[in-house]
């Protein structure tokens, strides 16, 4: 039981290495296979840079390095790991980064095609010649009509049974009848018979197949609108035509994202390139003048476009 309820995350944390981490203006990705320690370090400093000009979070450029240790160790080994699941900005920048190493396949799977959560997979070539079964998928089923669920109910139900959010993928709500929900394999049988209660409702929980899976392709909408700032509450009042009033109160209970992390304060501003997201209304992205809904559902959370 303790084993199938895996609270650790499974990316092992570089060492400290000798150089400063900003020392050198390497690029970001530029590490090939067997190189030794000085030069992985160089490439080390090269990332803090990149973090420490914006480019990229630091926090993201983290867990890059973490994925590049481990596709090393996998391809050396003819070995295949795994990470957990991870966000869309990780997934990106994983993904680059890994196409400049030699003899390292990767793959992102998240059980479906517009997934916003993968896990990668990566090893030699040799030991990749099929995707491997990283993803399961659960259905939680029950009479949701008189007490519909968020997205937030969904996923607290599945943490307060002990799994940590990196285990767990997306989740797609079916109104009256439930969600479905993607998770790591491993947990299938622990929360198939753990599982009784989202909210108030009693549920049944059960795996089904990943060509089960109910889910919508992107619908997409473009706008302009003009506004005097680009606080976070001006742009997605505008952008998802609600109140700046409930949106607020969206940000208190914790159901509005900028760039896939909580925002709580209205009053943030938001630069080129960030991407809003509110849940069960989609995301927006877009320039300075013009934003673009990329992706509506509203049914639920999903971020059906990377980018």
């Amino acid at each position: 039981m303790s084993a199938a309820v895996a609270l650790a995350r499974p990316l092992r944390r570089l060492p400290n290495f000798p150089c400063p981490r900003r020392a050198v203006p390497t690029p970001l990705h530029f590490f090939a296979r067997g190189r030794c320690d000085v030069a992985l370090a160089v490439t080390t400093a090269a990332v803090g840079d990149s973090s420490a000009k914006g480019s990229v979070h630091r926090d993201v450029i983290e867990e890059v390095m973490d994925i590049l240790d481990m596709a090393q160790r996998a391809s050396k080994r003819r070995d295949v790991l795994h990470t957990s699941f991870l966000t869309p900005p990780i997934i990106k920048e994983a993904m680059l980064a890994i196409e400049k190493l030699a003899d390292i396949k990767a793959v992102a799977q998240g059980g479906y095609p517009q997934a916003e959560r993968c896990r990668i997979s990566v090893g030699h070539p040799d030991s990749m010649r099929s995707n491997p079964d990283v993803v399961a998928a659960l259905s939680i089923s029950g009479n949701f009509r008189l007490e519909p669920c968020s997205h937030g109910d969904f996923l607290g139900a599945i943490l307060g049974a002990g799994i940590t959010r990196e285990k767990v993928g997306d989740i797609l709500l079916q109104g009256e009848r439930g969600a479905q929900v993607l998770v790591d394999p491993e947990l299938v049988d622990y929360l198939t018979s753990t599982l009784e209660k989202v909210g108030k409702v009693g549920i049944s929980c059960t795996q089904i197949p990943l060509l089960a899976i109910e889910y919508e392709p992107p619908r997409t909408k473009s706008f302009k609108t003009v506004e005097s700032s680009l606080r976070v509450d001006a742009v997605a009042s505008a952008g998802f035509k609600i109140s700046r009033t409930k949106l607020g109160s969206m940000m208190s209970s914790g159901d509005v994202r900028v760039n896939w992390s909580l925002v709580t304060k209205s009053g943030a501003t938001l630069k080129a390139g960030d991407v809003v997201s509110v849940s069960g209304m989609g995301r927006l992205k877009g320039s300075t003048v013009l934003w673009k809904i990329v992706s509506i559902d509203l049914g639920c959370l999903i971020l059906l476009s990377h980018d």
